[in-house]
Formats: structure tokens, C-alpha cells, sequence
């Protein structure tokens, strides 16, 4: 699996998947599965049950289970089965809050999340490698250490990081289980007739183009999204809009857009790079070019992030201001708004 088809997905994984023989004794499932994973410990199998994580004839068992003759065993984590060392680099990160089971970042535009092809430095992976160097999580050079989820590499943003085992595996299963609370800010092209909405169809890979996710309404193809949104400004050819994800699929929030046609302002994988309304006015036109110019990325900008603390279960929600290349963009247009409708 190519890494652009699960960098915004909350699936978990099955890595492993065994059967039981007939004569089986019976046997605490952590032991079971540490004489079966290759270099594989206690206490990240024990993490990953007590997160539910792994199953049991397709139910979740606790690190008690004792395995049955013929018991069918799943092992399910929150990244596909593809490992690759990664070096550690020391990147400035803007942390957000931190403890010892967590991390809240404020990932900048153009950092990509994690080493793959064309990218292996430079990454928030390779960042939090370096911070976190003397965590267990974080000193085996996994390719994925604490993701729980993933934003574009052109998209900024609020991430959270898991920290050990057990904070991974139950944060992890929070998105999965649609629990946490996000919401974006984006900016898109043209208005809307209603304040808020919400837009369903499955996202899957696009059968004309494979670099770019598409939406097949008649549910033949790709994995169910929901996206809400209200319109919290209107500048007439644009509108600001805030999204709240009910699921998170690769570039869910790009192509929900797309496919309305409403496509996020300068992305330039889903046509919003060129001027869709509007006049034909050279000074309209050099006025979105700059604007273009100022803000050179999707405008998609993941504000706000709630979910539970892992250990206490506490709700925790944080929030981070507009980068500055959106909140210039959003400026001018409503500057640009403000002059044509004043009397």
C-alpha cells in the first residue's frame, strides 16, 4: 500500500492473522502471540490489547484471553505492515502540550509526516525521532513511531502523538471508533446557498489519475466519508468554511470539496488553482494571482483537535491560530469584498 492511500485514514491494520491448532493448550494470548510475531515484546502485544486491538474470532479480548484449539487471531494496528528505519533529525517542532503519554503539535505547511518516497528527511517523523530519542517508542527507528493520525504534507495543522504503547493503541482506537472531535478551516471557491451542510460519498482512489482520491456515490468503490461544514464568511467568488470530519480518509476534505464543486482555494491536485468565479477583469485576475502567490498551498488549515486522554480519559481539546499565509489570503478578500458592496 503507497503511503498517499492511508496519510489521513483512522483504519487500523491487521498485521497478523493466525489460527489456532487443535491441540492447543490453553494460553495467555500475549504469550501466544510473542512465540509467533518475530521480534515482538509483552508489553506492545499488551498495549495492543488493552486498546482492543487484537481480536479473537473477530472480537476484541483483554491481555487475559486464554487461546481456545482453533481460535482465530487478529493482530490490528493503526499503520500498514511496512517498516523502515528512519534517522533522527533535529527539527524544530511547535509542541503544543505535552506529557508522558502524549504530544500535541502544530505541524507547519510543507512538512511531510512521515519518511516515503522522494521525502526520507525532513519529515515530523524524523523530528519527533530525534526529541523523543530515549522513549522506547521511539529508539527502535520504526517508520511510524506515535502516529495516530496524518495531515498532508501541504496541509498545517494540529497532530497528536501517542508516546508509549498503550497511549498509541488507545488513541489510535479513538479515531478509528470516531470519538475525537476535528475541525478544519478552509477557504473555497464560490458560495453557498445554505449556512452549513454535509457532504457523503465513499473516497477511493481515482481510476483516471491514481495520484489524486476520488468519490463514487453509488458506494461501488472506496470506504464511506462524511464530512460536515458551516460557512463562517462570505466574499462572493470565495468562502470560508469550517469542516468537522466525521471520518478521515486520505484527502477527504479536498475532494468532498471537489466533488460539490467547491474545490479548496489554490490546491492545485483538485483544480482549485486557476480562477473558477469571478470576473474577467485584468485587476481581478492579478488580485487572485497574488493571492496565489501568498498563500502557494491548498488553503486547509486543521484548527482544532479534541479527543480523551489515553490515561485519565479526560476530554482534551486544543486549538491553534490561522498560518500566516492563510490569514493574509483571507484578508484580502474581505478587503476586496468590503470594497465592491460599501456604497
Amino acid at each position: 500500500m503507497q503511503e498517499e492511500e492511508w496519510r489521513e485514514s483512522d483504519e487500523l491494520f491487521e498485521h497478523y492473522r493466525f489460527t489456532a491448532d487443535k491441540g492447543q493448550q490453553m494460553l495467555r494470548i500475549d504469550k501466544f502471540l510473542q512465540t509467533r510475531i518475530p521480534n515482538s515484546s509483552r508489553t506492545k502485544i499488551q498495549a495492543a490489547a488493552a486498546a482492543g486491538n487484537i481480536l479473537v474470532n473477530d472480537k476484541p479480548v483483554k491481555q487475559n484471553y486464554r487461546v481456545k484449539p482453533e481460535d482465530v487471531v487478529a493482530v490490528l494496528l493503526h499503520y500498514p505492515p511496512r517498516e523502515t528505519e528512519i534517522l533522527p533529525e533535529n527539527i524544530p517542532l511547535n509542541i503544543l502540550y505535552e506529557d508522558d503519554d502524549l504530544l500535541v503539535v502544530n505541524k507547519p505547511a510543507g512538512m511531510v509526516v512521515h519518511p516515503a518516497y522522494g521525502n526520507f528527511t525532513g519529515t515530523l517523523v524524523n523530528a519527533l525521532t530525534y526529541h523523543l530519542k530515549d522513549l522506547p517508542l521511539f529508539s527502535k527507528g520504526e517508520i511510524r513511531p506515535g502516529l495516530v493520525h496524518r495531515i498532508d504534507k501541504n496541509t498545517s495543522g494540529i497532530l497528536v502523538v501517542g508516546k508509549t504503547e498503550l497511549a498509541l493503541n488507545r488513541l489510535s482506537k479513538q479515531f478509528y471508533e470516531k470519538e475525537s472531535d476535528r475541525r478544519y478551516i478552509a477557504l473555497v471557491w464560490g458560495d453557498f446557498k445554505e449556512n452549513a451542510g454535509t457532504i457523503i460519498g465513499n473516497i477511493g482512489r481515482s481510476l483516471k489519475d491514481r495520484k489524486v482520491m476520488a468519490v463514487y456515490e453509488d458506494g461501488s468503490q472506496g470506504k464511506s466519508a462524511v464530512t460536515h461544514y458551516k460557512v463562517l464568511e462570505r466574499f462572493g467568488y470565495v468562502s470560508l468554511v469550517e469542516c468537522k470530519l466525521e471520518t478521515g480518509r486520505t484527502h477527504q476534505i479536498r475532494v468532498h470539496f471537489k466533488h460539490i464543486n467547491h474545490p479548496l482555494f489554490n490546491d492545485s491536485e483538485y483544480g482549485g488553482n486557476v480562477i473558477l468565479r469571478g470576473t474577467s477583469s485584468s485587476s481581478y485576475k492579478q488580485f487572485v494571482e497574488h493571492c496565489f502567490e501568498i498563500l502557494p498551498r491548498q488553503a486547509l488549515h486543521a484548527k482544532t483537535l479534541g479527543f480523551r486522554h489515553p490515561s485519565t480519559g479526560k476530554w482534551m481539546e486544543f486549538d491553534s491560530e490561522l498560518p500566516s499565509d492563510m490569514q493574509e489570503t483571507i484578508e484580502r478578500w474581505r478587503k476586496l469584498t468590503r470594497n465592491k458592496y460599501e456604497p
